[in-house]
């Protein structure tokens, strides 16, 4: 349920990615490439095509599912051992599970593919692309700079889908049980789940970008110039200043809350299926 979940909303959400990496890369020290959201658009369509938009989604792809998978399925098994008599979770408990879900998805898919991801879109941007495609750029990156290539930034990975999936559940999870009040069985509408998603999705941006620009700059291309996330986020102060590190937020913003509202209603309603299903049989 929650493969097919993360499949589907990355495809529909992908191009805001896009922007949202193009812009955190764009550094003020080389000057800036873009204006803006609307010029990033814009340069990438005239130069690549629509199909610009969308380089970079094999990786992402290849990785929403399984990253989906473990981030449910890590969830699900933390909140089965510290739900209630009453099959409640706490909001408190739902900040705990969340945090678990964040961390195994950073460790066990999250990290690699991003750096995949972010190397891929940075390739682009270069006057001669050396990466044919995901598995052409795996097999560079693994030659050139062996497995570590593919695990720049944990550091930074671990710190963001720890606190995003924490922020996210435990949103999600106070939501959930302040409507569902005294009945925990109380079903709800795919509509309400995608309300609630989306507020959770947002509170998870504004909550951590910081932590996306950081992890981002140390998977691109020049992640070299940085001894560590921690000298990266203190290069990125000294010289861009603090609002440097909420760069591509608006484009973050609009892909995270459809993004979390699309999970969220796809697994709910997968859930919902799969249980009618196997109380038939």
């Amino acid at each position: 349920a929650g493969g097919l979940a993360g499949g589907i909303e990355i495809c529909i959400t992908f191009p805001t990615e896009y922007v949202k990496t193009q812009l955190q890369l764009d550094e003020k020290a080389n000057p800036p490439r873009y204006k803006g959201i609307g010029d990033c658009v814009k340069q990438t369509v005239r130069d690549h095509g629509i199909r610009g938009l969308y380089r970079g989604l094999s990786s992402l792809l290849y990785g929403s599912i399984p990253k989906a998978a473990v981030r449910f399925g890590m969830f699900e098994f933390l909140s089965n051992q510290m739900r209630d008599e009453q099959g409640r979770l706490d909001s408190t408990r739902g900040l705990i599970c969340g945090l678990g879900a964040g961390v195994a998805e950073a460790v066990a898919v999250v990290c690699p593919m991003e750096t995949v991801k972010v190397k891929f879109i940075h390739d682009q941007t270069s006057p001669n692309p050396k990466y044919r495609g995901f598995f052409h750029g795996v097999r560079e990156i693994v030659r050139e700079q062996g497995l570590k290539g593919t695990y720049q930034g944990l550091t930074a990975t671990i710190l963001k889908q720890g606190s995003n999936q924490a922020i996210r559940f435990f949103v999600m999870t106070s939501l959930k049980n302040w409507y569902k009040g005294d009945n925990p069985n109380k079903v709800m509408n795919p509509f309400i789940t995608g309300v609630f998603g989306a507020l959770a999705g947002a509170a998870s941006v504004f909550g951590n970008t910081p932590l996306d620009v950081v992890k981002t700059r140390m998977q691109g291309l020049e992640a070299h110039k940085y001894k560590n996330t921690w000298d990266c986020a203190y290069q990125i102060m000294k010289h861009e200043g603090p609002l440097a590190f909420y760069k591509g937020t608006v484009p973050r913003l609009g892909r995270v809350c459809l993004d979390v509202a699309i999970v969220f209603i796809i697994y709910d309603e997968v859930v919902k299926f799969l249980n009618k299903v196997w109380k038939t049989d």
